[in-house]
């Protein structure tokens, strides 16, 4: 462990002995023995740079780059395009090298920006505010129930089985810590949320905070919101939404949610390998203080000229610990930056046309692919967007090892998750008539 400290070992040697400790496993003695042993030398020898980058590029050479296959892998991260200008900006050194902006008076570009984000999200959403980023989708959903619980002072809440399975395991551990009780709300027939047992659970049950539920939904499916903020009554509506859909449907703002949280890693951020992604966060704006991170406003100085500032930052560094609404303590900037020059050069019918063609070319493919023998719609009594699940009849890993030699990265084996023969399949409007075909051959090769 010494060997990353920056220090000599007399400076390791004087600080131990100022704590009453004779060597660095001494410090480390209250951790179990079966976890240090797991800590071991890697063994690595000093190379050049020329030989450290040739083995890393060997390496990435082992990755199925989506830019080389064609990718319909979905579940959450998806495969969009990616407009050029997007990449101009973020790799400017003002933008690519920006933190939090504490300074206000030499950050007025990237406030701009965050202030500009700000309202392209309240915008999406349907809802009055949101803030400069959480760090992905599935904390910022359980950041939502953190500001659920702080507003009805409730500890038990509902939570879709519809939800993606990542997200419902991030709520069970932030659930945990926060002392707080979930309540799993079953799937329909349709593969939605049961509204029967939901009403039950209300009807039996006055200590519910409010419902985590998400559209469309782990499926691909479309939750009908219309009519459950009624149901739910006090409680809390928070739905985690897919920003691209909101270039088709209602916004979740206007069908009652009280909170609307989502993944933007499909506006304009590449899928970077699971990670970084970008945290959507919006609210009505009588819970504008119980924010967790940033917001970003925009005042006028004292020369009538307008400026932006870090309205809120309701994180420990800032005020009274017992006042913080989470430990978030940054936002993702330069992936805030990206979604906000997507947007904007997308506009509100470029946004639309991307959805319709998410949309259309996943019912294309979707409808020849349950017409193949042996293959039929998972759930098939409900509307889905640009993703949807298939049953098959041979084992999904088969399938798709099948699809990766043809170069076709064909989805998500949902075995896993409990639902074996079924794979789910998403397409983006980065998918050509061609490749949709050559997906539906390869399909029929495997039969044969």
């Amino acid at each position: 462990m010494s060997e990353f400290i920056p220090h000599t070992p007399q400076d390791q040697r004087q600080m131990l002995q100022t704590i009453g400790l004779s060597s660095i496993e001494e410090l480390f003695s209250d951790i179990p023995q079966q976890i240090l042993q797991r800590y071991r030398p890697l063994g690595l020898e000093p190379e050049s740079e020329l030989e450290v980058a040739r083995h890393l590029r060997a390496l990435a050479k082992k990755n199925a780059n989506p830019d080389e296959n064609i990718c319909f892998i979905g579940g959450g991260i998806y495969d969009h395009y990616l407009p050029s200008v997007i990449d101009y900006f973020l790799q400017r050194g003002e933008f690519l090298t920006a933190y939090t902006p504490y300074q206000p008076e030499i950050s007025q570009g990237t406030l701009t920006v965050l202030f500009e984000y700000q309202t392209m999200v309240a915008e999406l959403t349907g809802m009055d505010v949101a803030n400069a980023s959480l760090y992905d989708g599935s904390t910022a959903l359980a950041e939502a129930m953190l500001l659920a619980r702080r507003v009805s002072g409730r500890s038990k809440f509902l939570m879709a089985q519809s939800l993606n399975p990542n997200y419902q395991a991030v709520l069970r551990t932030y659930a945990w810590a926060a002392d707080l009780e979930l309540i799993t709300v079953p799937l329909d027939r349709n593969g939605q949320l049961d509204r029967s047992f939901l009403r039950q659970r209300l009807n039996s049950n006055d200590d519910i905070g409010g419902l985590l539920m998400q559209t469309p939904n782990f499926w691909g499916l479309i939750e009908d919101l219309s009519g459950l903020k009624e149901l739910l009554g006090p409680a809390l509506l928070c739905v985690s939404v897919n920003p691209i859909a909101a270039g088709l449907l209602e916004p979740p703002g206007a069908c009652g949610a009280d909170i609307v949280t989502g993944e933007g890693q499909v506006l304009g951020n590449a899928p970077n390998f699971g990670g970084p992604l970008l945290g959507l966060f919006a609210c009505h704006k009588s819970y504008l203080r119980q924010l967790p991170g940033h917001v970003v406003g925009r005042t006028v100085d004292l020369d009538e000229r307008t400026g932006y500032v870090m309205t809120l930052q309701a994180r420990e560094q800032h005020i009274r610990r017992e006042r913080a609404t989470s430990n978030i303590c940054t936002n993702q900037t330069l992936l805030a930056l990206a979604s906000t020059i997507y947007l904007a050069s997308l506009g509100r019918q470029g946004l639309r046309r991307v959805a319709e063609l998410c949309a259309q070319k996943a019912h294309y493919l979707a409808e020849r692919i349950a017409a193949l023998p042996g293959y039929a719609l998972r759930w098939s009594g409900a509307p889905f967007f640009n993703e949807f699940a298939i049953t098959t009849p041979v084992a999904p890993q088969t399938l798709l090892d099948h699809l990766r030699r043809r170069g076709i990265l064909g989805g998500l084996s949902l075995e896993p998750y409990g639902d074996g023969q079924t794979l789910l399949i998403a397409v983006t409007e980065r998918r050509s008539r061609a490749e949709l075909d050559a997906y539906l051959q390869a399909l029929k090769e495997l039969k044969a």
